[in-house]
């Protein structure tokens, strides 16, 4: 009977005025890319550590992409292939031994799972790949590992292996896994990081390839697995976390241990130049003043090309850390608002790590709350597509958890639908949710006050398209 006196409430309280479809302008909801790494290798970030039980592998996730809602982040870098094995069901690579130990499965398909809940909760799902590590210090491997399978595409670098980059054989290889991915599962983009060459002081591996010889083996991997990708998937972003500093001296008075250039083989300046990249994520993972300035090296990058976003990878690891013990919180916060300053097309920032965020280290959450209001629409890729969805038919069903709000597609475009509201004359974003979606409820006092409420259709490449709006 109370259940049924609420509902009458809720039915009368938004019945007594007329809620009518009416073609009005809304303005965009805020644009933003806002992500954490959540890498697997050597148990990082998730899984706590090998071995636990799938509901407990689950769980944790849970918690991370719980978390990430609450401090409006809407896109998660996960990492996918640490060293030449899954954390999904594959038919190429064995499982990895981070999960449940080496080629064993744990139970159910992680990346899957991971899909479906960061979609469910309005965020995106990244696969991240190491595309050329393929063993870590000497630690066992599953069965059928491409180390085993293909011993001669390998080469010592200390500790690890990697699988020569100038092999044809090798490159081949790493694509056909990455388009396995990109093909089978609903992600949202593919991502990789930065160890393409060994890092110094095992740069040198005997391959027989100048430097030169090297970054033109990989400027045609990226290349090609760019163009793979989107022959596919157009609206999947393309994106690489490259180390931030192309070469010392770039920009003036820039100092650096390691050249990425001609170490690493790692030419980024020229794949973001190229448009090789939907977006590049330097690792500018230095103080704002320094011999590794943020400023100096975020404004350098963003000049590069003004028609493909720079958004900086973000060291909150670095927080009161070994590395840098006297670093403050506000130190992110001042490169969030300094990434926001110089944006040309669009802003966007990338933690490293999920952990530190998760942790709170040095009370980081409230900088990024302090800064995150509202959610945030990760932004268009005009270069992929320009079709922009129609507006659907919006309707208001109150229920007994609140009020329902309904709507119907006039076409098949949504990638996402985002959910606005305006009250006392302000509109707000109260949720973004995933394209096969067609309602949701809110509490009802969330949209007392409300006059008017609008659902946005945002197409597979980010376009904005005409929003259905209800007024009262």
């Amino acid at each position: 009977m109370k259940n049924f006196l609420i509902l009458l409430l809720l039915f009368f309280s938004f019945q007594s005025y007329a809620w009518q479809q009416v073609s009005e302008r809304v303005p965009e909801p805020a644009r933003e890319f806002r992500a954490a790494w959540v890498a697997t290798v050597y148990n990082l970030d998730w899984p706590s550590r090998a071995g636990l039980s799938a509901g407990q592998q689950k769980s944790e996730l849970l918690a991370i992409l719980n978390k990430a809602v609450q401090l409006k982040l809407n896109a998660i870098i996960l990492q996918v292939r640490p060293n030449g094995d899954a954390l999904y069901k594959s038919g190429i690579e064995p499982w990895s031994a981070w999960l449940s130990g080496p080629g064993k499965s744990p139970g159910y398909d992680p990346l899957a799972f991971a899909i479906a809940e960061a979609h469910r909760r309005g965020i995106e799902l990244h696969a991240w790949f190491n595309p050329f590590r393929a063993t870590i210090d000497g630690r066992p491997i599953g069965r059928g590992h491409i180390a085993s399978r293909q011993p001669g595409l390998l080469k010592r670098a200390g500790g690890t292996t990697i699988l020569n980059p100038s092999k044809g054989a090798a490159q081949e290889h790493v694509l056909s896994v990455i388009m396995d991915v990109v093909r089978r599962y609903d992600i949202d983009g593919v991502h990789l990081d930065d160890y393409f060459y060994p890092y110094p002081p095992h740069h040198n591996i005997s391959d027989g390839r100048t430097p030169a010889q090297r970054r033109a083996a990989i400027d045609s991997f990226v290349s090609k697995l760019y163009r793979s990708v989107k022959s596919v998937k157009p609206w999947v972003r393309v994106g690489i976390s490259p180390f931030g500093i192309w070469q010392p001296g770039y920009p003036k008075g820039v100092e650096a241990g390691v050249n990425a250039y001609e170490h690493l083989a790692c030419d980024a300046r020229k794949w973001l130049a190229k448009g090789w990249v939907d977006y590049l994520s330097p690792q500018l993972y230095w103080r704002i003043e320094g011999p590794q300035s943020f400023t100096a090296l975020m404004q350098w990058w963003s000049a590069i090309n003004p028609s493909r976003p720079v958004w900086p990878g973000i060291a909150s690891v670095r927080i009161n850390s070994s590395e840098d013990p006297g670093r403050p919180a506000s130190e992110i916060g001042a490169q969030i608002d300094y990434s926001r300053k110089l944006a040309r097309q669009s802003a966007g920032q990338l933690y490293w790590s999920w952990k530190s965020i998760g942790t709170n280290r040095g009370g980081v959450q409230a900088q990024l709350e302090a800064r995150y209001r509202g959610f945030a629409v990760p932004p268009a890729m005009p270069w992929c597509g320009n079709a922009r969805p129609v507006a659907p038919v919006v309707q208001i069903k109150p229920n007994r958890r609140g009020v329902g709000i309904v709507w119907h597609p006039q076409d098949g475009s949504a990638r996402k639908w985002v959910v606005q509201a305006r009250r006392s004359g302000r509109w707000s974003t109260m949720c973004v949710l995933p394209g096969n979606r067609r309602n949701v409820t809110l509490p009802a006092d969330w949209l007392s006050d409300a006059d008017r409420i609008a659902v946005r259709p945002i197409s597979a490449c980010g376009n904005s398209g005409t929003p259905g709006v209800l007024a009262r």
